[in-house]
């Protein structure tokens, strides 16, 4: 006999109500959170994932079946999206082809997404007004495979120091994986080319301070698989990471959390799940709240580009 199908739940969201299909349905097989797991965890962050989220094109990563499916990277609004939900156009030039993407002003929003079965949520680093000038700095720091946490963490101390040194005001989160990232806020004053020139100067300044656990080689046959790569190419156009407080799709259902710079050594990514930040959450608030009240002038680190092409540095 057939096992009957569970009903959707409605679900009030501002001023919305978001119909949840197969609420049940087992997202996370190693432990067992389902899809309305999922949106009530999304629910106990909402204004940090909205804050993170706010009017920018944002890529969907789904996963239809849960996690033991395909992953679908979906770039477009499908047909038949509430009348109420927000988009904005990009255009992508390889293709020459334009796509209508989320754009997220409220929680509603993200609901939604997770209606249509989203675990990850990978923004742009620009917003609707001028999607071309980004106002977001994202350094990355991405472990290679014989990198251990350790690693990670003193780089980001590094990373830290010079960010003080230059009056920049950076916002750490866990990648929800194995790395760390540091946002900084920018005034969309340049183009994805000079921010992202702006983002190599300061990943070269970096590894110049830290040569023993840090590199900058693009090529990852080249790359030493113990460093951190500062990966300053999630500056280029159309290049997103997971945002502050989304989930990734991994079997833990960990989240890509905000951390103080005092936790940096003792918080443990693998902590950090669907299943406790809620409660972190509930305690500390978004620690990403104020992001847009400290914003950089990347100006120094042009200057720095500008220095690194003079003395022949080569990208």
């Amino acid at each position: 006999m057939a096992t009957a199908k569970t009903p959707p739940v409605e679900l009030e969201v501002g001023s919305h109500t978001v119909r949840l299909s197969s609420p049940d349905r087992v997202y996370f097989p190693e432990t067992g959170a389902t899809k309305l797991d999922l949106a009530n965890y999304y629910l106990a962050v909402g204004d940090g994932i909205v804050n993170a989220l706010r009017e920018r094109p944002c890529m969907l990563h789904r996963f239809p079946s849960g996690l033991a499916g395909d992953k679908v990277h979906q770039k477009r609004v499908p047909a038949g999206a509430p009348a109420w939900l927000e988009t904005v156009e990009v255009f992508f030039p390889r293709y020459s082809r334009t796509a209508d993407e989320l754009c997220v002003t409220e929680l509603a929003h993200v609901i939604w997404a997770v209606q249509m079965s989203t675990v990850e949520f990978h923004p742009w680093n620009s917003r609707r007004v001028d999607v071309e000038k980004p106002d977001e700095w994202r350094i990355d720091l991405d472990p290679g495979e014989e990198c251990d946490y350790d690693r990670v963490r003193r780089v980001a101390h590094v990373v830290h120091e010079v960010l003080d040194e230059i009056g920049a005001v950076g916002y750490p989160k866990t990648s929800g994986g194995s790395g760390l990232h540091v946002y900084v806020r920018i005034p969309p004053d340049h183009g994805f080319a000079e921010v992202r020139s702006a983002a190599l100067a300061f990943a070269r300044e970096v590894e110049r301070r830290a040569a023993d656990d840090a590199t900058t080689t693009w090529w990852r046959k080249d790359r030493d698989p113990a460093l951190v790569f500062v990966d300053y190419n999630q500056n280029t156009r159309d290049h997103t990471i997971a945002s502050a407080y989304s989930v990734r799709g991994v079997p833990d259902a960990r989240v890509s959390t905000p951390l103080r710079w005092d936790e940096i050594d003792d918080a443990d990514p693998r902590d950090l799940t669907i299943v406790t930040v809620p409660a972190r959450y509930a305690e500390l608030g978004d620690l990403h709240a104020d992001i847009d009240e400290h914003v950089f002038d990347i100006a120094p680190l042009l200057a720095w580009a500008e220095r690194d092409q003079r003395d022949g540095e080569q990208e």
